[in-house]
């Protein structure tokens, strides 16, 4: 018996290190929404085969015209031919796949059956990530015999402009599986971060949460605006983040002043477990923000297409400034 053991665990040591070996040369990202296809539009962009699946008429219908546009705004139209869109799971080419993205909506109970009917028709070998921002990984991977190699891999939007990538571990993820993903992704000239707990929000979101919910206790008790609270992030405390994350800042300005400023402002920050009214009563009057003509703010369509040009336009200009820094991307 103890011998069976010895036997067993040697072959399964040899079978993750050819696992992690895997040059993910061919990806399959499974949904077409503007995650899904901006997700697509880095792997193609990085020069690998990448098989984009969308199951939806209307929307696939709607692709060739917007792969177009997505490989002409990251200049290289010349690797349209990388790409290949499917109606349906059954016709990706499964036995050449390394590495499967999901982005489908973000229903747990959808992504389990689809994981579910990806394994039978997978390599032993490939990866399977998850794109899911709020999902833990160990939700999605109840009940499946591969959590191992089963990760979050969390783009954030728009996915072909921010360079932030999250792997994210559940409880039973390999962690030299999660580092050959993460240099994967630094391939393809992303910048990735290994989330090694599996928390809801996992790392960005959180912090993002953090800074959130703080916000709208200002402007539901009154202290500033909406527009004041948004100009004292981006031109103040925000336009430093550009340059340097909130610990290395501290180490800029001094630990001490920072731990003094704490002792002062730490008892008064807000602390509530649910959301804000300034959100939920917005919420439930459907302002739900652009998609709806009303959040925060009011929006003409006119005035959204001119957002979001000014918004992009801006990314790209961080994303030009930060360019000395990411990682250069590998074709394959």
């Amino acid at each position: 018996m103890a011998s069976l053991l010895t036997a067993s665990s040697r072959w399964m040591t040899r079978f993750y290190r050819n696992l992690r070996m895997t040059p993910f040369r061919t990806c399959a990202v499974i949904g077409a929404g503007t995650m899904g296809m901006d997700i697509a539009l880095t792997l193609v962009r990085a020069g690998r085969t990448t098989h984009l699946v969308e199951t939806f008429d209307a929307v696939r219908q709607a692709l060739p015209a917007r792969l177009a546009a997505g490989l002409a705004g990251l200049g290289c139209t010349h690797r349209a031919d990388r790409i290949t869109v499917h109606a349906a799971i059954g016709a990706v080419p499964w036995s050449s796949v390394d590495l499967v993205i999901e982005a489908v909506p973000e229903k747990l109970d959808m992504k389990q059956r689809l994981f579910a009917d990806l394994l039978p028709r997978l390599r032993a070998d490939a990866l399977l990530t998850s794109n899911s921002s709020s999902f833990p990984i160990s939700a999605i991977a109840q009940g499946l015999p591969t959590a191992q190699r089963l990760f979050g891999l969390h783009y954030f939007m728009p996915a072909h402009l921010v360079p932030l990538v999250e792997v994210v571990c559940g409880p039973q993820s390999d962690p030299a599986l999660a580092a050959s993903l993460a240099d994967f992704m630094r391939a393809t000239g992303k910048v990735p971060v290994i989330v090694k707990k599996d928390l809801p929000g996992f790392l960005a979101n959180r912090l993002q949460h953090a800074l959130a919910r703080e916000a709208l206790a200002l402007v539901e008790s009154g202290v500033a605006s909406v527009a004041d609270v948004d100009a004292a992030v981006r031109f103040g405390f925000g336009f430093r983040f550009l340059a340097a994350g909130p610990l290395l800042q501290r180490d800029h300005a001094g630990l001490d002043v920072h731990a003094a400023a704490a002792a002062t402002m730490y008892p008064g920050l807000a602390d509530n477990k649910a959301p804000s009214s300034a959100l939920t009563d917005r919420v439930q009057a459907g302002r739900l923000g652009m998609k709806a003509g009303g959040g925060f703010y009011d929006w003409t369509p006119e005035q959204i297409a001119k957002e979001r040009a000014r918004y992009e336009g801006l990314l790209r200009a961080g994303l030009a400034l930060l360019e000395p820094e990411l990682p250069p991307i590998r074709g394959d």
